[in-house]
């Protein structure tokens, strides 16, 4: 079949195989209250097996996202998806306690460090070729937005196959999606040439001419703030929700904890687009800090309110899943726009790698919040244990707008 040819088209692709490819990545902390109730896991037990996907992410990011500097992002992002389905399935046939679950969860991160940013690579790339000179930061926002919406239907996904099959059929039927996202792939998108691109003049693992970019720093370390309140949340969402319904007063949350979760990351698509379009009028930095200053405003409400009203919980959620994603096209599109020429690829790297340690330890760090403010030690359990959490995630988001400092105001992505 011909491969795609015009910037859209190429843009849907991509997109498409990005929403597919995540259909696995919401099973465990959708399914979260069954492991831990099934498998007597604390809170810090949870978070580490939640974190431990993102350690396999960030470990592998820099070797995998590297090489896209210098082969084929097609053949990465093809083989990467490959190891996306066996850890699914390997999880879904051995996985039956804390130590099984970490080593499929970092398989499953490692084939995310080959997929996600190889496949932003491989769209930059291909649109350079078909529309040389061009602004791409619309395409990297639609891209990255899909990962959201990605996340949203594997939350869907899961509550609603859990409802008529045990946890292992999910893994098993998330396979699907990953399996898809690589045949679409191998079918449409040619094999980029490398030979043809401007490699850099270091050696494969030599960051520093990223590293000494003070512009690119700045939007990396605005990515790990971003990451930690994201990834913190989204893991522990199906839990709060579960917890707001034991201890809340009013009608109850109305739907399923795991489809208010899917609801969530939907309304991150277009908030992302949004915040993505606004740097254009009121430029870069300005735009990212105002939304990182409301979200970590609305972070501290959501640990006040947790035994309130549960209305006022959704209504804190809806407008937290605006805020929350609503500045990380705008950081991503930044990072790729201020990379130094020839270095895209190790860019990407520094700025997954160094942004996913913040994927890595909010999961972590959040469990570790939530048991240490529980009387019995067991968080989640009280609405105490929820503050305290929810009062540090608002503390590391203040920090987003500190690093912004020594970024310039941009108000349209650098050509």
């Amino acid at each position: 079949m011909n491969s795609v040819n015009t910037p859209a088209r190429l843009i849907v692709l991509m997109c498409g195989a990005e929403i597919l490819s995540m259909m696995g990545f919401a099973v465990f902390p959708a399914l979260l209250p069954g492991f831990m109730d099934e498998w007597q896991l604390t809170a810090t037990d949870a978070g580490w097996i939640n974190g431990i996907f993102y350690v396999g992410y960030l470990i592998s990011v820099l070797v995998l996202v590297s090489l896209t500097d210098r082969r084929s992002s097609k053949d990465i992002y093809v083989a990467s998806m490959v190891l996306t389905v066996l850890a699914s399935l390997g999880f879904a046939y051995f996985a039956d306690g804390f130590w099984t679950a970490m080593v499929f969860r970092t398989l499953a991160g490692t084939g995310l460090a080959g997929t996600f940013m190889p496949g932003l690579k491989l769209l930059n790339d291909r649109l350079d070729v078909i529309a040389p000179g061009k602004d791409h930061s619309r395409g990297v926002a639609f891209y990255t937005s899909s990962f959201g919406l990605g996340a949203a239907l594997s939350f869907y996904f899961s509550g609603v196959v859990s409802q008529n099959a045990g946890w292992s059929m999910v893994f098993y039927l998330s396979t699907i999606g990953s399996f898809l996202a690589g045949v679409l792939v191998v079918i449409f998108m040619p094999r980029d040439r490398t030979a043809s691109l401007q490699k850099p003049d270091t050696h494969l693992l030599d960051f520093r001419p990223v590293l000494r970019s003070r512009q690119v720093m700045g939007y990396v370390m605005a990515y790990a703030v971003h990451n930690f309140e994201l990834f913190a949340f989204r893991s522990w969402m199906v839990v709060y929700l579960t917890f707001v319904v034991m201890a809340g007063s009013g009608p109850g949350i109305w739907l399923a904890a795991t489809s208010w979760a899917a609801i969530n990351n939907i309304i991150g698509l277009p908030a992302s687009l949004l915040g993505n379009e606004a740097t254009h009028r009121y430029g870069r930095r300005r735009v990212i800090t105002v939304v990182m200053i409301c979200s970590a405003v609305i972070s501290l409400l959501l640990g006040v309110v947790v035994d309130m009203d549960s209305r006022l919980v959704i209504v804190l959620m809806i407008l937290y899943a605006v805020t929350i994603p609503g500045d990380s096209s705008a950081i991503t599109a930044g990072a790729i726009a201020s990379a130094p020429k020839g270095y895209r690829g190790q860019t990407m790297a520094v700025h997954s790698s160094i942004g996913f340690i913040g994927s890595f330890a909010g999961p972590l760090v959040f469990g570790v919040a939530l048991d240490l403010g529980a009387v019995s030690g067991v968080g989640g359990n009280s609405a105490a244990s929820w503050l305290m959490a929810f009062q540090l995630l608002a503390v590391v988001g203040i920090f987003g707008p500190l690093v912004l400092l020594g970024v310039k105001n941009q108000r349209r992505a650098l050509e």
